[in-house]
Order: structure tokens, then C-alpha cells, then sequence
């Protein structure tokens, strides 16, 4: 994918900001009456002290006292407002993520480390937060806000006002450019740091078995210091920069502070002010950088959110392998077929002129060894894959031809791993059939010899399985694999390894209720058993489809 600039990344995080339009303005217009109702305290105050008003008239100090009061609320409903939007963009966020996630799934997921991806989701996003509820309004607010700042100073004095109005765009456009310029691609070498020690955070906890097995841990644990002391250095790093950021941000502010007061002096000198109503301009002036040192310190806190705001934005830009098909004409179940097919993932071919007909109501076995191309097979015909060359025919049409919920509706996938969820049995095996009855469920389960099992567990079919299935074994976490695929209940079965974890009795026993439910149906059979395929009607070794 083409490398998005800091400045593409920001206005596409923007764009998303426009549904909640009207809240953004809200918030932009509470922080500014909110930081003129602070500035103006100061300012009231040096022009009822040269008035006299503050030793004779309480009506003065019962509006400083307001200011402050209005101020506080003021505040409260900008910040309110600023995290709703911040919250509900999130959200959209998350769920722009998540479909995402389902359009590149497998393809494009297969060779992505979970542990980068699970970075990515949880505080890749969480740090869009910053952007959403500390950066876009305090930007409004300051230039709003300075503006007014500025207009009233000048129209005291036209060159105090120039004077104020380079001041701000020395402290709240300058230093953050310059410190930004400094910082480099720091944010992004620190987001990508960040998501390898996931990776490998997450390998090593679902290798943990092996990793005592084999007496690993020392070197296991090495590996992730060094990950943990980069990150952290990348970290410090960037702390030092937010450190320096607001080192020059106040030295600066100092520094314009201290020449608005030789300005007035020259002013003065030359006879062209009053000396009450340059006080006045000046406090105004040195209470009124509140909103620019806010945007001072983006220098460097935008830098972890623009380097998330890039690595969420080219998930949800990611082009799939294969989009899904719809608006065709609705597809029936009426046989399948490759044609010369040969497909790759990388460098050099998985299948390679591949030819196969499977038949309508045929019960086919493909048996070759590991690599010899079965498992792609089925994924082609399930098209998770687009084949490099040739056609998969499903019904006599290309499968990139058939609308992809009719052609998940014909084809019931039951892959070698079968993936469990953190929910009950019933809720696990459900997925294959939302609204499925229990009854339905515990059918599927007979007929995978998994019902007894099941029955015997503390809750039965409410029973928790655990994370990643951690509470079954292998053959328990595949009957539940075929379960999905019985309940399902779809004419055209693809069943990869279906009996690799399984004794001979329980093998024999889901056989035959794999050939009773063939009736009406297409079954293949892809395993590197000869035992698993001795249901079959006609059986085919992979070599041999090579050579067709």
C-alpha cells in the first residue's frame, strides 16, 4: 500500500468528524467563551484598578467571581462534549476496523501477527481518543479565540495588535512545526515497536507448553526484554521531545512576554498610548496563551496518534483478495469443478494445472500428503482465494460470479483447527446456524458423536469452553468443528482432515453419519488417511489430479 503522509492521515482522521458536526461546534464554542472568561478576569481587574472601581463598586467583584464560575461550567461542557465525540468516533472507528477485518479475512490475515493485530484494535485505536477530544477543538478554540484576543488589543493599539497576533503564530504554529520536524518518524517506530511485543507477547503465551517443555524460557524471555528496552527507549525518547516541547514553548512565551513590554515602553516613549490602556492590552496579552500552549504541545502528543491513525486507516484502506459478489442471479447447488487451475502464495505454485469434477450427491476423498495442495483446493472453491489461472466452477458458474452469502449458504468448511470462542458449547456450535433450536444443536452434536461428551460436562451445552477452547482436547474441539458443518446443513460439504485428531471409534462412528447424511448431498473428504476415505464413492489421489 502506498505510504500515507502525516498530513493525508490527519485529514482522513477529519472527515470521520463530520456526522457530529454540530457537537464539534458546540465544544468549539464553550472552549472559547471559556477561555475569554478567564482572560477577560485579568483584564477587568488592571482596568478597575486604574478606574478605581475595585474599592468602590462591589458590582466588580461579583463579575470577576461570575467569570470564574461561568468559566468552570463552560469548560465542563466543552470537555463533555469533546469526549462524546471522541467516544462515539471510536466506535465508528472500531466498527469500520472490524469490517475491515472481515473483508481481508483469510487472505489478506493469514500472514499478519495476531498479537499486531490485537495492538492495532485495543490502543492503536484507544489513541485517537488525544485526536478527537484534545486536538481538533483546542485548534478552533485557539485560532477563534486569538483571533478575538487579537482585535481587542488592536483596537488599543494596531501595533500591539500585530505584535499579539505573531506571538501566536510563533508559539501555536511555529514550535510545534519545528518540534515535529525534530521528532521525525519517532511516533511510528514507537506504534510499530509497540505492536511487535504484542506479537511476540502473544506467542509466547500460547507456546508457553513448549517453551518449559523444551527449556526455552531463558532465551524466550531474552527476546522479549530486548522488545521491552527498545520500546522503552523509543519511549523515552519521545518523553524527552514532550519535555522539550514545553522547555521551548514557555521559554518562547517568556521571551514574547518580555518584548510586549519593551514594545509598550516604546509606545509610551513615543507618546503614541496612554499608559492605563497598554496595561490593559498587556494583561489581555499574557493571560491569553492558554489556547496556543495547548496546540505547542502537539509537537509531540500528535505523534503517537498520527502513526495509529495511519496504522488503523491502512486496515480499513486494505484492498481484499477477493471482494464479496452480490446483485447475481441466486445460485443453487448444482455440482462443482476446477479447470486447469494452479494458484500460489508466493514464489512458485501450490496447484499447478489442477482438474477435478465433483459431482452432485457423490461422496468424493482427496488423499495426498502435507503440501501437496488439498487444503487450497477447498479454499478456492470456498473462494477465500482467487485461483492465479483456470476457472472453479460451483453450479457450472465462476465462483467470483456467484453472490458470496448464496455461495456461504451451498458450502458448509470445516477447516483442520477448529476455532472455538470464549462462550458456551451450544453458543460455539450455534455460529454455523444463528437461529438454530437446541434441538437442532444436539441433533448436529449425535450425529458427531459429541452429544454424550457434551452431557457429562459440569453444565451440559451451556457449558464456558474457555479461551481459544483451552478446556477440550483436540478431538473434542473437532467434533465440534463437525457439528458446525451437520447443523449448517448446506448440499455441498468440504471437509479438510475431519478425523485427524480422532481414535478409530470415533472415526468409525462420524463415517457413518457422515454417509447416512450424505443423501442428497456433496462431500469431499480431504485427509492424508486412506481410513477416513474408505466411505467414499470414488477417491482421488492428489498426485493424480496433478497429471490430469
Amino acid at each position: 500500500m502506498k505510504k500515507r503522509s502525516k498530513a493525508g492521515t490527519l485529514f482522513r482522521m477529519l472527515g470521520l468528524v463530520k456526522p457530529l458536526t454540530g457537537y464539534m461546534c458546540l465544544a468549539v464554542l464553550c472552549g472559547t467563551l471559556a477561555y475569554l472568561a478567564v482572560q477577560a478576569i485579568p483584564t477587568i481587574g488592571v482596568y478597575a484598578l486604574f478606574d478605581g472601581a475595585l474599592r468602590t463598586s462591589w458590582w466588580i467583584w461579583v463579575l470577576l467571581f461570575g467569570l470564574a464560575l461561568l468559566r468552570a461550567v463552560l469548560r465542563y461542557a466543552e470537555q463533555k462534549t469533546n469526549h462524546y465525540i471522541a467516544f462515539t468516533l471510536l466506535a465508528i472507528v472500531r466498527d469500520k476496523v472490524f469490517r475491515a477485518l472481515r473483508r481481508l479475512c483469510p487472505a489478506k490475515l493469514e500472514c499478519r501477527d495476531k498479537g499486531d493485530l490485537i495492538s492495532l484494535i485495543t490502543s492503536d485505536v484507544e489513541l485517537l481518543e488525544v485526536f478527537y477530544a484534545h486536538t481538533i477543538s483546542p485548534i478552533c478554540i485557539a485560532a477563534l479565540t486569538e483571533l478575538i484576543v487579537c482585535i481587542f488589543i488592536a483596537s488599543i493599539d494596531p501595533v500591539m495588535g500585530i505584535y499579539a497576533a505573531v506571538s501566536y503564530l510563533i508559539v501555536g504554529v511555529a514550535v510545534p512545526l519545528i518540534i515535529s520536524k525534530i521528532s521525525g518518524d519517532t511516533g511510528d517506530r514507537l506504534r510499530s515497536q509497540a505492536g511487535e511485543l504484542s506479537a511476540y507477547v502473544l506467542e509466547n503465551i500460547r507456546g508457553l507448553d513448549e517453551t518449559i517443555q523444551f527449556g526455552c524460557g531463558e532465551a524466550r524471555m531474552e527476546g522479549m526484554n530486548a522488545l521491552t528496552d527498545r520500546l522503552t527507549a523509543g519511549q523515552g525518547r519521545l518523553n524527552r521531545l514532550t519535555g522539550l516541547n514545553a522547555a521551548i514553548a514557555n521559554t518562547v512565551i517568556f521571551l514574547l512576554d518580555a518584548g510586549m513590554v519593551v514594545t509598550m515602553i516604546w509606545l509610551h516613549h513615543i507618546g503614541l498610548d496612554s499608559f492605563p490602556e497598554m496595561s490593559i492590552a498587556f494583561a489581555a496579552f499574557v493571560s491569553s496563551f492558554g489556547p496556543v500552549s495547548a496546540l505547542a504541545a502537539l509537537g509531540t502528543t500528535l505523534q503517537n496518534t498520527i502513526a495509529s491513525g495511519g496504522r488503523v486507516l491502512d486496515i480499513i484502506d486494505e484492498k481484499p483478495v477477493t471482494e464479496d459478489v452480490t446483485g447475481m442471479e441466486k445460485t443453487e447447488f448444482a455440482g462443482a469443478e476446477l479447470k486447469n487451475v494452479s494458484f500460489g502464495y508466493g514464489s512458485g505454485n501450490v496447484l499447478d494445472n489442477v482438474s477435478a469434477k465433483l459431482a452432485e450427491n457423490r461422496i468424493i476423498g482427496i488423499v495426498g500428503k502435507s503440501g501437496s495442495g488439498k487444503s487450497t483446493m477447498l479454499k478456492l472453491l470456498m473462494r477465500f482465494w482467487e485461483a492465479g489461472s483456470g476457472e472453479v466452477l460451483v453450479s457450472g458458474r465462476n465462483v467470483g460470479q456467484i453472490n458470496t452469502a448464496d455461495l456461504r449458504d451451498m458450502e458448509s468448511y470445516m477447516t483442520q483447527e477448529t476455532q472455538l470462542f470464549m462462550d458456551t458449547v451450544a453458543n460455539n456450535i450455534r455460529i454455523a446456524k444463528l437461529d438454530a433450536t437446541r434441538e437442532e444443536i444436539e441433533e448436529a452434536c449425535r450425529k458427531a458423536s459429541l452429544h454424550e461428551f457434551i452431557m457429562t460436562l459440569p453444565e451440559g451445552y451451556e457449558t464456558q469452553v474457555g479461551e481459544l477452547g483451552e478446556t477440550l482436547s483436540g478431538g473434542e474441539r473437532q467434533r465440534i468443528g463437525l457439528a458446525r458443518a451437520f447443523l449448517h446443513d448446506a448440499p455441498f460439504m468440504l471437509l479438510d482432515e475431519p478425523t485427524s485428531n480422532l481414535d478409530s471409534l470415533n472415526e468409525a462412528v462420524i463415517l457413518k453419519a457422515l454417509r447416512e447424511e450424505a443423501a442428497g448431498r456433496t462431500v469431499v473428504l480431504v485427509t492424508h488417511r486412506r481410513s477416513t476415505v474408505r466411505i467414499a464413492d470414488e477417491i482421488t489421489e492428489t498426485d493424480s489430479i496433478r497429471q490430469s
